[in-house]
């Protein structure tokens, strides 16, 4: 009992520390740049599209990411550059793109993708989202959280070690990606609290081997979402 006790105080105390610096460093992006920025901008209309960074290489790629001809590896690598491009050109490089993260969400819920795709579409979200609340809201309006949380429910037969890691990479970036979305985004935040199975699988892949990523996001997710209240 006493040695649950301890591994219960030190898993909370870890927690809390990921929380705490995650929190501070978004604070301070929120208050010195994003607050400033999107307040104004937010019930603007969209510049004409001269002024928008990266506009050009978003649309190329936007036909790409469109072409049902194409093979999904393609399109998918073309989502995952629609994403970086909304990330270094600024909020109106992401609203811009808003058109072709539609696309990213609807590829998203075919399961039957190999990992490596369903990654290069994790990353597109991820960057379309990282702090920018506007993106965050947009991607909630896209279904995108149920879509992300689904992939929690996919299961796999195979007892192939590189499967098996496979598999629980995408699961990892699942994780990631709704930590980004839920960031400073109380809605956010509260729709996936009410998703009842995901505490339980975020439980699971808490437990897993997280080496190589800068934090275990699935303890981040937890934390972030309260379930350790309950």
């Amino acid at each position: 009992m006493a040695k649950t006790r301890v591994y219960y105080v030190q898993f909370c105390t870890q927690i809390s520390q990921y929380f705490v610096g995650l929190c501070q460093c978004l604070q301070r992006f929120w208050s010195v740049t994003v607050k400033s920025l999107f307040i104004k901008k937010e019930e603007q209309h969209i510049p004409p599209a001269e002024s928008i960074f990266h506009k050009e290489k978003i649309v190329v790629l936007g036909h790409v990411l469109k072409n049902k001809s194409l093979a999904i590896e393609k399109r998918a690598q073309a989502a995952y550059r629609i994403g970086l491009l909304t990330f270094t050109g600024g909020p109106t490089a992401g609203k811009f793109a808003t058109e072709y993260m539609k696309e990213v969400a609807h590829l998203l819920q075919n399961h039957n993708m190999a990992p490596e795709i369903k990654i290069a579409l994790l990353q597109s979200v991820a960057c379309w989202c990282y702090l920018n609340p506007v993106n965050q809201k947009r991607a909630k309006h896209l279904q995108l959280i149920p879509i992300l949380t689904g992939l929690f429910h996919d299961t796999l037969e195979s007892t192939v070690k590189s499967e098996i890691n496979n598999h629980l990479l995408v699961q990892f970036w699942a994780c990631y990606v709704l930590s980004v979305i839920t960031c400073n985004n109380l809605s956010c935040t509260q729709e996936l609290k009410e998703c009842s199975p995901l505490k339980y699988h975020l439980q699971m892949l808490a437990s897993e081997n997280w080496s190589g990523w800068p934090k275990n996001f699935a303890e981040v997710l937890y934390f972030l979402i309260g379930f350790h209240r309950n």
